[in-house]
């Protein structure tokens, strides 16, 4: 049972009459009367228990749009019935419009809307739908908090680099020659013998070809194809600190896609590794068709562990997942600790076997900090990054020294710097 504002409202006037009539008797006639007038109206409120409940609607969507989830009540009572409808889901889920009052004819159904914009990635559940019914008084009421019926939105990762997709691929095209420019694209592999043009580089006259031709014949190469990419994301500790207002987690995710969107489009196989610890998603073998989605699919429900990650296991999954000579793409931190006492001693076997590149988010605030020092406190915190900034670049040394590639800039740039190399990579044929 519920009561309403209005049975207050009575109350009040109950109180104030009897404070009047200053009897007795009065207090238990009104009171009688109050009582009688929430009983009827009890007694006359369709339950309800007797509404079906259906959900439908929107089950994923990119971080920062909106999703749209339908509640169907279909109203089994002899009565019409006024309610007011909450649609119940997780914080997180960024739920608006769940509350709606209605009047739901007998025998009839109503549909109500709820507007989803979802904080986190991740599956956000729905909670139970909860209906309170009111008599035709409006003084009191029921409800009813177990209508169940289950519904999950998946946040997926928004993906904000693909606007810089069209551009990289146009680049590959120009490496591919299939795109007219002025300069021949590079690569390794042989694809067809021509005939010499000015601007060719004379170190591609092919002598024998040319000895038994009347003109100059030119070899031409195309960047290497279905090459192996492996793209891991390390999700512990260094992998939790924000930077701007997204984990670094998040901004690897999207350069992890739009390398992984690329280098499909370049005819590579693309593989996705995240681990700290453990294995916390894994695709392999997927076909280009459909591999940027599962791609999104899976990185998902990932999120940062609050523990140091387990470098073996990261080295140990690596060399499991590929056995020909593969780029090995890891988007991890330059932490000082845990590339010097981590990744340092036991990268040597990848590093050995497949072309390494370990990009990372740079924190442009420290650039902010160095810039600043009216204050002393300006003067400390300066002095703080600048101490920062030589142990990364002693790392980042370290390991340049062991042919490692190192691809680090802030969060604007980075998805893109990360094609760019790749690109680099491609037109060079060091892949």
């Amino acid at each position: 049972m519920i009561l309403t504002w209005r049975a207050g409202l009575l109350a009040a006037i109950a109180v104030v009459a009897v404070a009047i009539a200053g009897h007795w008797l009065a207090f238990v006639i009104a009171t009688g009367l109050l009582l009688l007038l929430i009983l009827v109206d009890l007694v006359l409120c369709p339950s309800p228990a007797k509404i079906t409940v259906r959900r439908s609607g929107d089950t994923s969507i990119r971080l920062g749009e909106e999703a749209i989830v339908s509640v169907l009540l279909i109203n089994h009572n002899r009565r019409a019935i006024k309610a007011t409808v909450r649609d119940a889901w997780t914080p997180s889920a960024g739920a608006r419009g769940g509350i709606t009052t209605l009047t739901i004819p007998a025998r009839q159904r109503r549909l109500t809307r709820t507007t989803l914009r979802p904080t986190r990635r991740g599956d956000r559940p729905s909670g139970p739908v909860i209906i309170r019914s009111y008599g035709p008084l409006r003084i009191a009421g029921r409800q009813s908090a177990h209508h169940e019926a289950p519904w999950q939105v998946r946040a997926l990762p928004p993906f904000h680099s693909r606007k810089h997709l069209p551009s990289r691929v146009a680049r590959l095209r120009e490496l591919d020659g299939r795109s007219s420019i002025l300069q021949r694209g590079q690569g390794t592999e042989f694809d067809s013998l021509r005939e010499y043009v000015p601007g060719d580089d004379v170190r591609s006259i092919d002598w024998r070809a040319t000895a038994r031709s009347t003109t100059v014949v030119v070899k031409t190469w195309r960047p290497e194809r279905d090459r192996h990419v492996l793209i891991v994301l390390e999700s512990g500790r260094t992998s939790a600190g924000r930077v701007g207002d997204q984990p670094k987690l998040d901004h690897s995710m999207d350069a992890a896609l739009l390398l992984a969107a690329l280098a499909s489009r370049a005819g590579d196989r693309v593989d996705l590794l995240v681990v700290d610890r453990e294995v916390r998603a894994s695709v392999v073998g997927e076909p280009a068709s459909t591999m940027l989605n599962t791609f999104v699919n899976a990185m998902a429900g990932v999120e940062s562990v609050l523990v140091e990650a387990d470098h073996r296991k990261l080295v140990a999954e690596v060399m499991s997942r590929v056995a020909q000579r593969s780029l090995v793409v890891i988007l991890t931190g330059l932490d000082t600790a845990a590339i010097t006492d981590g990744l340092l001693g036991v990268i040597g076997p990848v590093r050995r076997k497949h072309r390494i590149v370990i990009g990372a988010v740079s924190d442009p605030r420290i650039e902010e900090l160095l810039s600043r020092r009216e204050e002393p406190g300006d003067a400390y915190a300066a002095a703080a990054a600048e101490v920062d900034i030589a142990r990364r670049e002693r790392v980042v040394r370290q390991l340049r020294d062991l042919g490692i590639s190192i691809v680090q800039s802030p969060p604007d740039t980075f998805a893109p710097a990360l094609a760019d190399h790749y690109l680099a990579l491609k037109k060079a044929g060091q892949l």
